[in-house]
């Protein structure tokens, strides 16, 4: 069940001079009046009645009070929270009239519920990690966050590489005449001499071919001068006759080879072999362009799968509000960030929050709402009806949308007359000014 405000009392505390007020159980309380009035001093007065020491003014008495500060608050709970005497000690009384401490005030009242601009001031981050760790999920989330982070990194970093790559590779020259590979010019030689040898060989059987026409040219003197041979050298000569055709055939068969074009690229082996490279280079460019942009792919699809899970986390978890999340970090609700979420949606969300730190404490404490209009009042007004949740809040304004009105340290139509002097011994007791409910005035 959660705990609420039902009746506050406060005697010269900072600028309260003698106010008392019962809040609505449910939805907005606006304490208007003008500056200096003392509203802003009724809310610390509740913040240091329920919130300790911590939250005690600097200057707690009223300036030119001959009495003590006192204060006041009766919860829904029946605890009766009050500070009264020269040292402003606590009490807390159950309605079995049992005494209790701050720590029992600290079971059940959330700090940022009487100091909601503690978490309203506090950094994007700040904000998200405390609904991160209300739900529970924020050290799962931040792994996942985490993990998105190095593998955006490496996707940037293998983009940049591939643009690079890409860049370079459509800037290369390419030589659609050069060879493939590299011109080795110890190649280049051996095929010169291979083809050299290859002539020598040729030169050869041509020089054979000289030798036979001269051993036929001196068999026909021979026949000449030796008539009584005739009939061998004829068939010498016939032989030789053939030997003599063999030997041209193959001699005509005989083709050199020219070395022209190898000794041409021997010269040019250097012009020949920087075209290859830059043709290599371009080659290797582009197909690292295409290797980096696969990773690139391929990391995009890793995001998109660890994005994926952090939505799922969010949406499985038990949040304050329908629409609220965290992305990248930051609050989210309805699609907006922190800054640029309304007035009313920066309330709607802090006390949603605050109320999910503790589902006990069914109050909160609002400060200066000068920047909400009427309409929007009634709107966060109708929230926390809808919620069953209490604000009591401050506005610079006599309007018709406060429910109470300060002025001059008093609530504007109670009876302020003064209290009679303290009886002996009674020094403490606070005056009691007559109980003016919402709406009586």
């Amino acid at each position: 069940m959660s705990i609420k405000i039902n009746k506050l009392e406060i005697e010269n505390v900072k600028r309260v001079k003698a106010v008392k007020i019962e809040p609505s159980a449910n939805g907005l309380t606006v304490i208007g009046g003008g500056n200096g009035q003392g509203k802003t001093s009724t809310l610390d007065a509740i913040a240091w009645g329920l919130g300790g020491n911590r939250y005690k003014p600097t200057q707690a008495a009223r300036d030119g009070s001959m009495s003590n500060p006192y204060l006041s608050v009766t919860l829904s709970n029946g605890l009766v929270v009050e500070r009264k005497g020269k040292n402003s000690d606590l009490k807390v009384t159950d309605p079995n009239g049992d005494k209790h401490g701050q720590q029992l005030l600290d079971s059940f009242v959330e700090e940022l519920a009487i100091n909601l601009p503690k978490f309203m001031n506090s950094t994007s981050k700040e904000k998200a990690n405390t609904l991160l760790h209300i739900i529970g999920v924020g050290e799962q989330l931040y792994q996942y966050e985490h993990q998105e982070k190095e593998l955006y990194n490496q996707r940037l970093t293998i983009g940049q590489i591939a643009t690079q790559k890409k860049k370079y590779a459509d800037e290369q020259t390419y030589y659609t005449d050069a060879p493939k590979e590299l011109v080795s010019a110890s190649d280049l030689i051996n095929q010169q001499q291979a083809i050299m040898a290859q002539n020598g060989e040729n030169q050869r059987k041509r020089d054979q071919l000289a030798n036979i026409q001269q051993q036929y040219a001196a068999k026909g003197q021979e026949i000449e001068q030796i008539k009584a041979k005739l009939a061998e050298a004829e068939q010498q000569y016939a032989q030789l006759g053939q030997d003599l055709q063999i030997a041209q055939t193959s001699a005509q068969d005989l083709q050199d080879q020219s070395t022209a074009e190898l000794q041409r690229n021997i010269q040019e082996i250097d012009e020949i072999n920087r075209k290859v490279r830059a043709n290599l280079d371009k080659d290797k460019a582009e197909e690292d362009a295409r290797d980096y942009s696969v990773q690139y792919d391929e990391l995009t699809k890793k995001i998109n799968d660890v994005r994926l899970k952090k939505t799922e986390l969010l949406d499985n978890a038990d949040l304050p509000l329908s629409e609220l999340s965290v992305e990248e970090g930051e609050l989210v609700y309805k699609g907006q960030q922190w800054d640029n979420m309304s007035g009313a949606d920066q309330l709607r969300v802090s006390t949603a929050i605050v109320r999910k730190l503790k589902p006990n404490c069914g109050f909160i404490l609002l400060d200066k709402l000068e920047q909400m209009d009427t309409n929007t009042l009634k709107e966060f007004g109708d929230w926390l009806v809808q919620e069953d949740l209490q604000a009591i809040a401050t506005r610079v304004s006599n309007g018709e949308e406060c429910q109470i009105i300060i002025e001059d340290g008093y609530v504007s139509g109670q009876d302020n007359t003064p209290p009679e002097p303290p009886q002996p011994k009674q020094e403490d007791t606070p005056q009691q000014p007559k109980t003016w409910k919402v709406g009586e005035f």
